[in-house]
């Protein structure tokens, strides 16, 4: 018996970024098989008929890279189903993100011959492209975590159990991609409810005078929000 529906397939497909080297990086797994053999491309792949979506883009992520990310918050980001983005097939894809400290050096598995992370910045400008829409989803993505800076206090996940302010400065520059104000940036932070609780301690681990010292604090959303720097 015909069907009277062409092929049709689900997957699911990650942006999973760490800060390495005060610079945002994504996870990119050098495809092994084809379509776009030896290209880079965002860790994913089929979804089973017995599993889930969140559970199919952890164990994706598990065989292609090795990272298992346990704990870490994964959010689903958006689908992306234009027609003929896989050559395949019609494929709707659906995408997650996961946005983490200290995430390891990953170790290719099964159809990918190679991951590793990358700049996004870099990825960004197409250096190295991306296979299939992977691009439009890493920009998605980073657009995500971006916005998550402003009104959550993610960005103390990255920092010292005791911080400083410039010390968080720098997460923000490096997630935003941008300078930011240190003056405005200090009394935003300082002055945002439960962001910040000082320690009573200071350090001269920045260089120059003794800086304070403060831990997260009770707020899980950020009165008022910071607001990013715009760019050019």
């Amino acid at each position: 018996m015909t069907s009277d529906f062409p092929p049709f397939a689900v997957t699911v497909d990650l942006v999973v970024l760490t800060l390495r080297e005060e610079r945002l990086h994504a996870l990119v797994v050098d495809r092994g098989i084809a379509p776009f053999a030896g290209a880079p491309a965002l860790p994913g792949g089929f979804v089973h008929a017995d599993e889930g979506l969140a559970d199919a883009a952890r164990r994706e992520l598990a065989e292609e890279t090795g990272l298992r990310l346990g704990g870490v918050h994964l959010e689903q980001l958006g689908s992306y189903g234009e027609p003929g983005r896989d050559p395949r097939m019609r494929v709707v894809t659906v995408a997650y993100l996961a946005l983490a400290p200290d995430l390891p050096l990953p170790v290719a598995g099964t159809d990918a011959a190679g991951s590793r992370w990358l700049p996004t910045d870099a990825l960004l400008r197409g250096e190295p492209a991306l296979a299939f829409d992977h691009a439009t989803i890493l920009r998605d993505g980073v657009e995500r975590a971006r916005a998550k800076l402003e009104y959550s206090p993610l960005a103390t996940a990255f920092c010292p159990s005791a911080f400083t302010v410039a010390e968080l400065r720098r997460v923000y520059e490096a997630v935003w991609g941008a300078p930011v104000d240190p003056r405005n940036f200090h009394r935003k932070v300082t002055g945002a409810d439960g962001f910040l609780l000082p320690t009573g301690a200071t350090t001269t681990r920045d260089g120059g005078r003794p800086a304070q010292l403060f831990r997260p604090g009770p707020a899980t959303t950020l009165t008022p929000p910071l607001t990013r720097p715009e760019t050019s």
